[in-house]
């Protein structure tokens, strides 16, 4: 699974009051899946490193709200 976001299905008790979350979603950063840094790996320049808040552009994970339909990489 090489994809920066993960779904699992809790336990859904049949006594819970109120209605139950049956499906939840979460995100994981890109650097669990680079290993080793290769070398060459394209950046950005400096100004857009300080708003992205790393140099290389492959560890650049934009946080987006699950409730955010429509965004780019968010599961619906």
């Amino acid at each position: 699974m090489n994809t920066h976001f993960k779904t699992y299905y809790p336990y859904v008790s049949p006594f819970d009051p109120c209605k139950p979350m049956v499906k939840k979603t979460y995100s994981t950063p890109p650097n669990l899946y680079l290993g080793f840094q290769p070398p060459n790996l394209p950046q950005f320049t400096p100004m857009e490193a300080l708003r992205a808040g790393t140099l290389w552009k492959p560890l650049y994970d934009p946080w987006y709200s699950p409730y955010e339909k429509g965004k780019k990489g968010v599961p619906s």
